[in-house]
């Protein structure tokens, strides 16, 4: 809804000051006041956040003064604090706990919020503004935001003609539109091919915490029985367990499916003419495709250097991949393995080769024991952080928990407050697939703020005061995502816009990943691995033998993964007029591209099929840049063994690691930040080993 004082154009737009976005939330921290948001909210104080904007920018690029630090970039860095106050708490509440009001906000925002950004980033008075500024002497992390400025705005097509910059607006308000009808459809579709079971006796393998969850699941959606729903990748965890052949094979295939089934939910229409359009923005920017537009911002440069990673890495991956497959089939007496029973038959080696069993260790892995004395205990040893539940604060929903997060005091000095940390744990029907962290309020010095950020995963909910037991790969998923959590948290720049994880995408997994390695660190993993019942640890040998078998699954791990980043190159490497025209040449495009790279295994499908890849069709900002978890992992396999060789966990490493990495954020090129940290460049040969894909 839009309020009467309100416009939707923009220009003159006037917010009552009723509204809770209308100044700073007076909550620690300036936690949005979630209490008092309503829905109705966020459109008006997104569009008067606009016009109050583009009010900023105008009396910036009219100044008569000549162009200054403080005048100019400073003062760009100071604008928009209405319109990002609105527009993170909405996107982070769409993303988290849609409605269908706020997808139809969302629709109608997005062409306005384009345009918006257009008519800032092709302004020509403001660019000449911030160009005058190239020969003054400026402090390093001022000359590096000028730089990161001056290549956005001709990035953003400033030295377009007026017919191109025309016709680059027109695109870039339709792709905007375009992303959000294919998350849209994503979220439908995902609930649409959740799986209801009606014969109990069919869930036989499945634990029982699982099975009352999913029994849960179908309440919540007024059904009988039980209802297995979609994650968001091709792989379902619930595979793992189901002892169930034809209840493994529908899983797989509605998982599988999604997006090109016809009707509301199909995607195909959405991403053929996102990838054309892609293509054409590119090309009118003088690039050859979209990701040659999307590589020369980031660290790696060119689609080479990302093709030629991929091409290295791809067939001995799948050969891997290839020999575990022998492996499952001899397990199951049969010449080979389907994609529905992989995992099946894979937990079935893990009991037979190493003792190992997903049912069995899920007691041990309760979520309040493996965020406490796991996630934080690690951010305690390694930065002296410590947490503090607030239960006064709200967030945008009841299962929302928000933790006031405290820096290691100066000796005889008290605990000083660094953030908020927000935890989303469980899986809804608003919710959107995944895990994801996102920033509420971004660190900066400028500001005067302190950060306050969001993980978000998708556990399946227990019934009430049932506990919550994890898989492994959901223990590495909390890690990996805190990970993301502490780039925010401990971020310590001056400039809002370089703050936390404001850095190249194929940059911004590596610390994230580097995290997930003390989920493996046995001082941790035997501080969190605790029965939920007994209170007894994991038995010693069980830890040992986890320990020593992380190298058997990597075959599967490493090609999905590849299967997609590839996937998602090759969408992204075509020209407008190379694209498909049709939804029927989809899938087919599909399997053609997965041959021609090497990759086309059915037995291990890409982790994200074409149909669903919301990383790269929904807004997530992968486009192009999927890639970038392998490209960010050699960063991370290479500080692994950093850490290693200076003695692990301690608090001296990970003071170095915040200091010289985590807190510049995006204040200077991340890979000097890195050899600043390991005292080289980058090597490959630790992630070869980790993958199993030394020679």
């Amino acid at each position: 809804m839009t309020s009467a004082s309100t416009t939707t154009e923009g220009a003159d737009a006037v917010l009552d000051p009723a509204n809770p976005f209308a100044a700073p939330s007076t909550l620690p921290y300036e936690l949005p006041d979630f209490a008092a948001i309503r829905e109705e909210h966020y459109e008006p104080a997104v569009v008067a956040g606009m016009a109050a904007h583009r009010a900023e920018v105008e009396a910036i690029a009219t100044n008569p003064e000549p162009a200054t630090v403080e005048n100019t970039l400073e003062a760009l860095e100071r604008a928009g604090q209405l319109l990002g106050r609105a527009a993170t708490a909405f996107y982070g509440t769409l993303s988290a706990d849609s409605t269908p009001g706020l997808e139809d906000i969302q629709e109608r925002l997005a062409p306005q919020l384009a345009a918006h950004q257009d008519a800032i980033s092709m302004d020509a008075r403001l660019y000449a503004r911030v160009q005058s500024l190239a020969d003054q002497e400026l402090e390093p992390d001022t000359a590096y935001l000028l730089g990161k400025l001056v290549t956005e705005f001709e990035r953003s097509g400033i030295a377009l003609p007026e017919a191109d910059q025309e016709r680059l607006r027109e695109l870039n308000s339709r792709i905007t539109t375009l992303q959000a009808s294919f998350g849209r459809k994503l979220l439908a579709g995902a609930n649409a091919a959740s799986v209801l079971v009606t014969d109990e006796a069919e869930l036989a393998g499945l634990s029982p915490d699982a099975v009352a969850g999913a029994r849960a699941a179908a309440e919540a959606r007024g059904q009988e029985g039980w209802l297995l729903e979609m994650q968001l990748f091709t792989h379902q965890n619930v595979l793992a367990s189901l002892a169930d052949a034809g209840l493994r094979a529908r899983v797989q295939e509605a998982s599988a499916s999604r997006g090109a089934t016809g009707g509301e939910t199909d995607t195909r229409e959405v991403l053929l003419e996102l990838a054309r359009l892609r293509a054409e923005h590119a090309q009118l920017l003088g690039y050859e495709h979209h990701a040659a537009y999307i590589a020369a911002d980031a660290t790696a440069g060119t689609t080479t250097a990302v093709n030629e990673m991929l091409a290295r890495l791809a067939p001995a991956a799948v050969a891997n991949a290839r020999r575990e497959a022998t492996e499952l089939a001899k397990m199951n007496g049969t010449a080979g393995v389907a994609a529905a029973d992989w995992s099946y038959l894979n937990e079935a080696v893990r009991k037979d080769r190493f003792n190992l069993d997903d049912a069995a260790l899920r007691p041990y892995l309760e979520l309040e024991r493996v965020v406490h004395d796991g996630v934080f205990k690690a951010a305690t040893l390694l930065f002296g952080l410590s947490f503090t539940e607030r239960h006064d604060l709200a967030g945008y929903h009841p299962d929302v928990r928000v933790f006031e997060v405290f820096d290691a005091p100066e000796p005889g000095e008290p605990d000083e407050g660094l953030g908020l940390f927000l935890a989303d744990w469980y899986t809804r029907e608003s919710k959107r697939g995944g895990a994801w962290m996102n920033s509420l309020v971004d660190q900066s010095h400028l500001l005067g703020r302190k950060p306050v950020v969001v993980n978000n995963l998708n556990i399946v909910k227990p019934p009430a005061g049932e506990p919550t037991l994890l898989v492994w790969d959901e223990v590495t998923t909390l890690f990996h995502e805190f990970g993301h959590a502490l780039h925010g948290l401990l971020s310590d720049v001056r400039y809002p816009s370089r703050s936390g994880t404001s850095v190249p995408r194929d940059f911004v997994e590596y610390p994230s990943q580097v995290n997930e390695m003390w989920s493996w660190e046995p001082e941790i993993l035997r501080s969190f691995a605790v029965h939920h019942a007994t209170g007894e640890p994991m038995p010693a040998e069980w830890v040992d033998t986890m320990l020593a078998s992380r190298i058997w699954g990597e075959g599967f791990a490493t090609t999905e993964y590849l299967a997609a980043a590839l996937l998602d190159q090759a969408w992204h490497q075509l020209t407008p007029e190379q694209v498909p025209t049709s939804v029927e040449d989809v899938l087919p495009f599909e399997a053609a591209a997965l041959a021609a790279a090497g990759v086309d295994f059915d037995a291990v499908p890409p982790r994200y099929r074409t149909t669903y890849f919301n990383h790269i069709f929904g807004g997530g900002g992968y486009s192009a840049g999927y890639y970038s978890y392998i490209w960010s992992e050699v960063l991370d396999a290479d500080t692994v063994e950093w850490y290693a060789e200076n003695g692990g966990l301690t608090r001296e490493n990970g003071e170095a690691f915040r200091r010289k990495l985590l807190a510049r954020g995006g204040s200077q090129d991340p890979l000097a930040s890195f050899e600043d940290l390991v005292g080289r460049a980058p090597e490959i040969a630790p992630l070869l080993k980790r993958r199993g894909l030394a020679g």
